[in-house]
């Protein structure tokens, strides 16, 4: 199955906002593209940018478009972020795509069939210490809204993804981490960091 685009949602918690300093009063989702051949998937490790110094994980909601476009599997996803690097970029106000999107920037758990959204919570533990949690009962713009707002404005592929924003409490990736994402108890995925 190829996934040509990642359609990633940013600052959708409050918290998330405050901790960045931004206005949480946004009328419109804010959209990023991530290429879909930085994904990595279940069972290969994740591998730090040797450009970057502070890579971030950021733990989040993922949903997949069937060939209708209608939104089918869940699962999480690491935005995997080069914080240093898209703060020079947005600095000298300069794209910031290598700070989203270099390779190995998204891995993702297996996807299962959708359900109940309303009720799913989400946690990253990292060396056996929960360090972020998230539940969909607190994005500022839900999974459904999302998916129309993309479908509107891009041209959403079948079997793209849609990533729906990290809450807060990021955390700095370091070589030798292990990584646990859990949602609820429907999928758990293990990654070794090097």
């Amino acid at each position: 199955m190829v996934i040509r685009n990642i359609w990633c949602a940013g600052l959708n918690y409050t918290l998330h906002r405050q901790a960045m300093d931004i206005d949480p009063s946004q009328e419109d989702p804010v959209i990023f593209l991530k290429a879909g051949s930085c994904l990595v998937f279940p069972g290969s490790p994740v591998v730090l940018p040797p450009f970057s110094h502070q890579v971030e994980y950021e733990l989040e909601l993922a949903l997949q478009f069937d060939d209708q476009l209608n939104l089918s599997r869940m699962g999480l996803a690491l935005d995997m972020t080069a914080r240093d690097v898209q703060r020079k970029a947005k600095d000298q106000g300069l794209p910031w795509t290598l700070s989203k999107s270099f390779a190995g920037s998204c891995p993702i758990t297996k996807l299962i069939p959708i359900q109940r959204l309303e009720n799913l919570s989400f946690e990253l533990i990292l060396n056996g210490k929960l360090e972020q949690k998230g539940a969909v009962k607190e994005m500022l713009f839900p999974p459904q809204h999302l998916a129309d707002y993309v479908r509107r404005l891009f041209p959403v592929c079948p079997n793209d993804l849609l990533l729906t924003g990290t809450p807060a409490g990021l955390t700095k990736a370091s070589s030798g981490d292990r990584v646990t994402c859990r949602l609820g108890h429907l999928v758990e995925q293990h990654w070794d960091v090097v």
